[in-house]
């Protein structure tokens, strides 16, 4: 059964949504990628919408972060009626296949701004979307190295601050190591980046994961998987978007070697000195997103509530014209 909403967030966002459906254009216009800004104590974690098909016919798409879990969901029984988008979320449990969670999602446009709420278990989630911009940097030679910033070297989380203000005792640097308790909040960088060369040593304990967020928007992901076979959630992975060609995973407690490039929405990986990812595109936000100002330089986000991981060395080399 869906969970309560608060009788002001609903009110909130029958008001908001009735307002965009007055002066929403045809609904060809819904259609495209949508960087997604949650709203008032929603704010943190954030979305990502693309819509096709909007007043052409079947209605087809894909969100990220609206239900739960946060991965690439794709959307289900969409339609439009009186302006308003309508569609929901399905999570299905790999250990209790009976079990089905569906998060139903209302959106309207109000200019060129999309105003949403997804109705949540755990109460309604209002967000406002913008489409996404149009990056045109490409990795084709002419983007060079400049100096590198040391994130972490071993000795403090200085530079770094939490998601959440007044969480930073999740993380915690411990023989040249930055370690991080059982539900440590986002640890997220001061400094932010646009194109870069990031290199980090780090190592996962057994059945754990975590993620590296690239300009708090992409996800790579580290995971225990070590003798499985490549994925898009495997370790390396820009997260449930493009998987590694091979899994080169070392096993669990052994450090491991991350070099990533980021030129555009262009991505190179190597893991373990093994080129996994070279120069492939990104469609869009994972589920570790943070910042949704996709057309401006962004923080270095590592995830911490998933298990225990470590890292002894975190730098970003940025690459300039």
């Amino acid at each position: 059964m869906m969970g309560a909403v608060p009788a002001i967030s609903r009110l909130f966002a029958i008001a908001l949504l009735s307002a965009a459906a007055t002066v929403a254009a045809g609904d060809e216009a819904l259609n495209g990628r949508w960087m997604i800004e949650p709203l008032g104590e929603n704010a943190g974690r954030v979305l990502w919408l693309e819509v096709s098909g909007a007043g052409r016919g079947a209605i087809t798409g894909f969100m990220v972060g609206g239900g739960p879990g946060g991965q690439l969901d794709p959307i289900h029984d969409a339609l439009i009626e009186g302006g308003q988008l309508r569609f929901h979320l399905e999570r299905r449990f790999r250990r209790d296949p009976q079990r089905v969670v569906r998060t139903p999602v209302t959106a309207a446009l109000r200019g060129d701004v999309l105003h949403g709420v997804a109705q949540r278990q755990r109460g309604a989630l209002l967000w406002v979307g913008r489409r996404v911009p149009d990056i045109r940097d490409r990795d084709d030679g002419t983007w060079k190295p400049v100096k590198p910033v040391v994130l972490f070297g071993g000795k403090s989380t200085e530079g770094w601050h939490t998601l959440r203000p007044g969480r930073e005792d999740g993380w915690y640097v411990e023989d040249g190591a930055l370690k991080n308790h059982d539900g440590a909040d986002v640890l997220v960088s001061d400094r932010k980046f646009w194109n870069f060369r990031l290199e980090a040593e780090y190592r996962v304990h057994a059945g754990m994961n975590g993620g590296i967020g690239l300009r708090g928007r992409y996800e790579i992901q580290i995971l225990d998987d070590h003798g499985q076979p490549a994925s898009d959630h495997g370790n390396g992975a820009l997260y449930g978007r493009i998987a590694p060609s091979t899994n080169a995973s070392r096993p669990a407690g052994e450090w491991q070697t991350l070099d990533v490039r980021l030129v555009g929405r262009e991505l190179s990986v190597s893991l373990n000195g093994v080129p996994t990812i070279e120069r492939q595109v990104i469609e869009g936000f994972t589920a570790m997103a943070t910042d949704w100002r996709e057309g401006q330089p962004g923080p270095i986000s590592l995830q911490g509530d998933h298990g225990a991981v470590e890292f002894r060395r975190i730098v970003v080399t940025p690459l300039q014209k």
